[in-house]
């Protein structure tokens, strides 16, 4: 069986106003792992106290803070907040931390923005060995919800992927971002499935419930899983409602 995790960012969130109690509901709907964003502005307390109650996992949350990677600028103060955000990430056990490359910045050639991406993934390399977390650097569309980010192509983040050469760095494949860049699965992701740390999904137009919308989300699922991905589906969406029975229905949709 498919493992799934709930971003309760979005999912469960008109039912529940109280961030750790998402988790719960998550835990009542079948799930057995949670996901969000960012940390800092979260009851950490709180989410442990979910967490430990119902034995769910945490698969991922992104490591902070978020700021431009492309900047070299950046990178020290970067690396510091990825410190910070191991911590956090074993507290709760989650495997995985996601970064994001930032935007695409004027004063810098594309060359220029790319060695500071690898630079600072390297370093943060470092940071992750042997603490059992990855980093997964994530692509995202720039046609429709982040026009002007650096890395919108699965393919050059694999690349990035590649050049920095080290086990605990790789991607988070989404795709519905990769989808609405017209890209195909086979085709950007190719023989280098095992540097996917996670996977997200969400159907289009709209970012909405997967199968209200035109991606070939279950084939491309399969795709990755026939060719050796093992790691957890993040429901990165925006609900149209997220009440238990829809949250059951998508997952078997997906081979849940």
């Amino acid at each position: 069986m498919r493992q799934f995790s709930a971003c309760i960012e979005w999912l469960f969130a008109r039912e529940d106003d109280v961030f750790a109690d998402r988790i719960r509901l998550a835990h009542r709907a079948g799930l057995d792992a949670v996901e969000f964003w960012r940390w800092t502005n979260k009851d950490l307390d709180a989410i442990a106290a979910a967490v430990a109650e119902t034995g769910i996992a945490v698969s991922g949350l992104v490591a902070e803070p978020m700021i431009a990677l492309t900047n070299p600028a950046n990178k020290e103060t970067w690396l510091q907040g990825l410190r910070e955000s191991v911590v956090v990430a074993r507290r709760l056990g989650a495997p995985v931390l996601i970064a994001q490359a930032g935007d695409d910045l004027p004063e810098f050639s594309r060359a220029e923005q790319r060695a500071a991406l690898v630079a600072a993934l390297s370093a943060g390399a470092d940071i992750l060995k042997g603490s059992g977390v990855r980093l997964g650097l994530e692509p995202l569309n720039t046609k429709i919800d982040h026009v002007g980010y650096y890395l919108s192509s699965t393919a050059e983040g694999l690349d990035i992927v590649d050049e920095v050469g080290r086990a605990e760095i790789g991607i988070v494949y989404d795709l519905y971002h990769s989808a609405v860049m017209d890209e195909k699965t086979e085709h950007v992701v190719g023989d280098r499935v095992d540097r996917i740390v996670h996977v997200h999904v969400a159907d289009h137009r709209g970012r909405s419930d997967p199968g209200t919308g035109h991606i070939d989300l279950v084939d491309r699922l399969d795709w990755l899983f026939t060719h050796g991905y093992g790691g957890r589906v993040g429901l990165e969406y925006r609900p149209k409602t997220s009440d238990a029975e829809a949250v059951r229905a998508v997952v078997k949709s997906l081979g849940g």
